[in-house]
């Protein structure tokens, strides 16, 4: 990877590395844009095969924060941070550490839970700095209110997609039990949906196959059920050359972040496939909404009604998508980047009253 220049082709702001001695952490934090505020992006452990890895997702992540805030209109900018190592040696020197690196940005950053950070880790974080969400687990938490945005996305996607369809005649694929995952199954439970599920841990299986009634499937049979829709909740780049031609499913709607392994070529193979995809950082920012809200102070019936606005959002992007002929994603990408434009061009223009002003003194 051609460091600067992929940084550079990506519209990233700023990238931080750090490193704590006494407790190994290795952390990077990318700042894509801030035009519509301080970059909010939630905080990813992972064991990571090589740095450029780290690096790579967390660009993208990064990113896709962006254009989920622009999408949500949440007045905030996009960012991520990963921490690369094993969750089980996951130490509370080791979050403290990464507590005082997000503190020295002063609030330039501000970063919650993702994979393999729990809302005890955020308190641990906290202890270091203040620039940190998620604790609090307000409306439900931001794992409940993301499943629900996924929930809501899914109803959209059917309403425009198969709008002969009932909720309850649905089948759904859930990939990835995690605890999104295992949120989103128990409220397509509670509407009567049949669910199928994969995972690469059966105990997650076993669990909502129990508590809900799921069919239990092999992880590489997922992609090939005859269902109405699939739902990817675990990593991404799961959207590929070799798997969406297996995809039976008209309508792909779930959390995982970066779903598309190449955004250009499978968007459009997608499409041309006729299988509805909600794009990821459309359908998931739940979690983002949530802890924006905490952060600010808002109650949680604020919280639920912009929760709602997911819905109207990816309708306003299938319509737009069908009536200019081009992808979902490009024409949720194109909704992100006009009102990113609108925020940078008021701040244009507000700079300039104030030096129209200034030169009359």
């Amino acid at each position: 990877m051609k460091l600067f220049e992929t940084i550079r082709e990506m519209g990233h702001e700023q990238v931080f590395f750090c490193h704590d001695k006494e407790s190994d952490m290795r952390a990077i934090i990318a700042l894509h844009d801030t035009s519509l505020g301080p970059a909010m992006g939630a905080t990813r452990l992972w064991p990571y095969a090589r740095e450029e890895d780290a690096l790579r997702d967390v660009l993208r992540l990064s990113r896709g924060m962006t254009y989920k805030a622009a999408c949500a209109n949440i007045p905030v900018g996009g960012g991520k941070a990963v921490i690369i190592g094993n969750p089980e040696n996951k130490t509370d020197g080791l979050l403290k550490a990464y507590g005082r690196f997000v503190d020295s940005l002063k609030g330039r950053f501000i970063t919650g839970q993702d994979v393999n950070i729990s809302s005890e880790d955020v308190r641990k974080i906290r202890q270091e700095t203040s620039y940190v969400v998620g604790g609090a687990e307000k409306a439900g938490g931001p794992v409940f209110t993301t499943a629900l945005g996924v929930f809501l996305g899914i109803k959209a996607a059917v309403e425009f997609r198969l709008p002969q369809k009932e909720l309850h005649e649905l089948k759904v694929t859930v990939q990835g039990i995690g605890n999104v995952g295992k949120n989103l199954c128990k409220q397509l439970h509670e509407y009567g949906i049949r669910i199928f599920v994969s995972d690469l841990k059966s105990e997650n299986t076993e669990e909502v196959k129990h508590l809900y009634g799921a069919t239990i499937v092999e992880p590489k049979e997922i992609y090939s059920l005859d269902v109405d829709v699939f739902a990817p909740c675990a990593l991404g780049g799961i959207l590929n050359s070799s798997t969406i031609p297996l995809i039976k499913a008209p309508i792909i709607a779930g959390a995982a972040n970066n779903q598309l392994e190449n955004e250009h070529i499978h968007s459009r193979l997608l499409e041309s496939k006729e299988i509805l995809y909600c794009p990821d950082y459309v359908i998931n920012a739940g979690g983002l909404i949530n802890v924006y809200n905490e952060m600010i102070g808002s109650d949680e019936e604020n919280t639920l009604k912009q929760l709602n606005n997911i819905y109207h959002s990816l309708l306003d992007i299938f319509r737009r998508a069908k009536k200019e002929g081009i992808t979902t994603h490009e024409a949720a990408k194109h909704l992100a980047e006009e009102r990113i434009m609108r925020a940078k061009n008021s701040c244009l223009l507000s700079a300039s009253a104030f030096r129209t002003s200034a030169s009359q003194y």
